[in-house]
């Protein structure tokens, strides 16, 4: 009886210490194996890299594709100084007896005329004391007029019948074409410069 006692409480022993050992191996094989997604995240999670503070990340680059070309700069702009220096080198310059005199000339199809006349070479107007308040030369070649009825004051250069010039140091009223004025005489030194006899115009570039 005793024997048999002995026997039961082993058997016993046997099956929980069996039992154990199953519950142990049962808990460690599902800590390793889990769910497919659980790894996965716990992998992405471990990898994902980290920017360093106060650092950015790259941004896409800004390069224009290959093939491509940079727009041209802007086509400058013609600088003011230099046109005018060019404009006043094509000034037409008028001397009266050998005395250089500043013209406001006009922008007509006479005074277009003019210059091409002085173009190559200089035009020399021999010219004629008239009725005590001009001086007038033939031009020697006719201009386009556009004649208008006028009353002329002292510095006035006046193209009359088409191809003679008229230079005012007092006043006429008649049909001209007006070509340009004498800017730096006072109506005193243009007859000083045109009242003592016949003098001689000379127009160049």
């Amino acid at each position: 009886m005793k024997r048999m006692f002995t026997a039961i409480v082993l058997t016993i022993a046997v099956c929980a210490i069996f039992a154990a050992c199953n519950m142990a191996q049962n808990k460690a094989t599902g800590a390793v194996t889990q769910s497919p997604t659980q790894s996965v995240t716990a992998t992405k999670e471990t990898t994902k890299p980290t920017l360093a503070e106060g650092s950015s990340a790259t941004q896409p680059s800004a390069t224009a594709p290959a093939g491509t070309q940079a727009s041209p700069e802007t086509e400058r702009q013609p600088d003011q100084s230099t046109e005018q220096a060019q404009e006043d080198n094509m000034m037409l310059q008028m001397s009266i007896g050998g005395t250089p005199v500043e013209v406001a000339w006009e922008d007509n199809e006479a005074v277009e005329a003019l210059r091409e006349l002085c173009k190559d070479q200089a035009l020399t107007i021999e010219m004629s004391m008239y009725g005590g308040f001009e001086q007038v030369g033939y031009i020697g070649s006719a201009l386009p007029q556009s004649d208008v009825q006028t009353t002329t004051s002292a510095g006035d250069i006046m193209l009359y019948s088409g191809d003679q010039m008229v230079v005012f140091y007092g006043s006429n009223t008649w049909a001209y074409t007006p070509l340009g004025h004498i800017t730096d005489k006072t109506q005193a030194e243009l007859t000083q410069l045109l009242s003592n006899g016949n003098v001689t115009v000379t127009l160049a570039f």
